[in-house]
C-alpha cells in the first residue's frame, strides 16, 4: 500500500478546496519571503555603502539628511559651507582624509558631484575607458550613467539646475565625458564625477547670465561709473566625508564640529541603523500580514482534512480491514496535509524570488535590491519551517482521529 499515492488521490478529490489552501499559503510564504530579500538587501546595501565613512560635515540641520545627501544621494543636502572650514577640519590631527563634495545639479536625474580623486578611489572604482578629470568641465560618469544615457568619451552634455530632472538646463557650461567608470554594485555608479573647480564655473556661469537678464530687463540700476567690481564669494562645497586617524576620534570629534564649528557633523553608522529601524516598522507590518495568511491557510487545511475526515471514514476502515495500522492510516493524512504545505511552500518561494528579481525592471530606482533574488538568506530556513509546521499542525486532530478509528462502528454504519 503506497501512502503518498492514496495521499495525492485525496488530495485530487477536492481540488477546489486544495487549490484555495495552497494558493493561500503559497500567498503568505511570498510575502514573508520578499520582505526579507529585500530588507536584508536593503540592510547590507546600507552598510556597505558607509564603509569607510566614518563622517559626514556639512551645514547645520538634519544629520540624517546628511548622511542620505552626502552618501546615499537620495536626498537633497541642507545648503553649502565654506571650503575654508573644510580645509580647516582635514588639519585636525585626528582626522585621516577628508573628501570634498560639491552638489547641485544633475544630468537626467543622475547627480553632477564635484570632488576629488580619492572619491573613486574610496569606492575602488577603475576606469574602463578613457581617463579621470584632470581640467575644469571634464567628467567620468558611472556605469549606470553610462548605459542609461548612451554617452562615451569624447561626447558632450549640459546638466540641469537641482538634484532632480526637470531643472533649468546650464547650456552655456556644457562638460566633456573624458572616463567611464567599470560597475562597482554601489552608488558611485550612478553618479557623474568631476572637479569641484567644474561646479563652480558652472554656477558662476549661471549668476552672470542671471545678472545680464536682469540687466537687460532694467530690473535693477547701472553700477555707478568708476565703481570696483565686487570680489568674488567665498568658495563653498555641500558636505565632505571624513576618516578619522584613529577610533577615538569617535568620542570627541563629531562634538567638537557641532559645538565650535559652523559645521554639523553626522555617524553614517547611528544614522543608518536609525533609518532602518524606522524602515523596519513597516516590514514588521507585512511580516505580520504575512503571518496571518500562513495561520489562515493552516486553518484552512485542518478544517479540508477534518470534512474529509468524515466524508473518508468508510474508505479508511476497508484500508484497516485490507491490513492497514493505524499509523499508515493516519500517516495518509498527514502526508496529504504535508505534501500540500510543501506545494505552497515551493510555489511562494519561487515567487518571492522571482518578484525581487522583477523589482529592477518595474521600478528602475530600486533596481540594486534585485540582487537579493539570487540569494538564499539563512531566514527562508525558518519559514520553511513555518510552512511544514503549519501543515503539520493543521493535521494533528484529524490524523489522530483516523488512528483511533472504530472499524467494526464505522463498517457498521455502512
Amino acid at each position: 500500500m503506497n501512502a503518498f499515492r492514496i495521499a495525492l488521490a485525496y488530495a485530487r478529490r477536492r481540488p477546489l478546496a486544495t487549490v484555495f489552501n495552497v494558493a493561500l499559503l503559497a500567498v503568505g510564504v511570498a510575502t514573508i519571503t520578499l520582505v526579507i530579500l529585500l530588507s536584508r538587501e536593503l540592510e547590507q546595501r546600507l552598510a556597505r555603502e558607509a564603509t569607510g565613512i566614518d563622517l559626514v560635515v556639512g551645514a547645520k540641520g538634519s544629520p540624517l539628511q546628511l548622511v542620505l545627501a552626502g552618501i546615499y544621494h537620495a536626498d537633497v543636502p541642507p545648503g553649502n559651507v565654506p571650503l575654508a572650514a573644510v580645509e580647516e577640519l582635514s588639519r585636525h590631527p585626528l582626522v585621516r582624509q577628508v573628501i570634498p563634495l560639491a552638489l547641485g545639479d544633475s544630468y537626467r536625474g543622475f547627480r553632477i558631484v564635484g570632488t576629488e580623486h580619492a572619491f573613486v578611489a574610496h569606492y575602488g572604482a577603475d576606469l574602463a575607458q578613457g581617463r579621470s578629470w584632470v581640467a575644469p568641465m571634464e567628467a567620468v560618469l558611472g556605469s549606470d550613467v553610462a548605459r542609461a544615457s548612451g554617452l562615451g568619451v569624447g561626447a558632450a552634455f549640459t546638466g540641469s539646475h537641482g538634484l532632480a530632472d526637470g531643472g533649468g538646463d546650464h547650456g552655456a557650461a556644457p562638460y566633456r565625458v573624458v572616463g567611464v567608470l567599470a560597475p562597482t554594485g554601489r552608488v558611485i555608479d550612478r553618479l557623474v564625477l568631476t572637479g569641484i573647480a567644474s561646479v563652480w564655473n558652472v554656477h558662476e556661469h549661471h549668476d552672470a547670465a542671471e545678472e545680464r537678464d536682469h540687466d537687460a530687463r532694467g530690473d535693477r540700476g547701472a553700477s555707478p561709473a568708476g565703481t570696483a567690481e565686487l570680489p568674488p564669494p567665498p568658495r563653498e562645497v555641500t558636505l565632505a566625508l571624513v576618516t578619522y586617524k584613529s577610533p577615538v576620534a569617535a568620542a570627541s570629534l563629531p562634538r567638537a564640529i557641532n559645538a565650535e564649528t559652523v559645521l554639523q557633523a553626522a555617524s553614517p553608522a547611528y544614522e543608518s541603523a536609525r533609518l532602518f529601524t524606522i524602515f523596519g516598522v513597516g516590514t514588521d507590518v507585512v511580516r505580520g500580514f504575512a503571518l496571518l495568511l500562513i495561520g489562515a491557510s493552516a486553518f484552512g487545511l485542518f478544517v479540508a482534512l477534518a470534512q474529509a475526515l468524515d466524508e473518508r471514514r468508510y474508505d479508511l476502515a476497508i484500508m484497516r480491514v485490507l491490513g492497514a495500522r493505524p499509523g499508515t492510516v493516519a500517516a495518509v493524512l498527514l502526508l496529504e496535509s504535508v505534501l500540500l504545505a510543501a506545494t505552497g511552500l515551493v510555489l511562494g518561494l519561487a515567487l518571492a524570488h522571482g518578484l525581487a528579481a522583477a523589482v529592477g525592471t518595474w521600478l528602475p530606482a530600486a533596481a540594486p535590491l534585485a540582487a537579493g533574488a539570487r540569494t538564499w538568506q539563512p531566514e527562508e530556513w525558518g519559514v520553511v519551517a513555518l510552512a511544514l509546521g503549519a501543515g503539520i499542525i493543521a493535521t494533528l486532530v484529524p490524523a489522530w482521529r483516523a488512528y483511533r478509528l472504530d472499524v467494526a462502528a464505522t463498517l457498521a454504519d455502512g
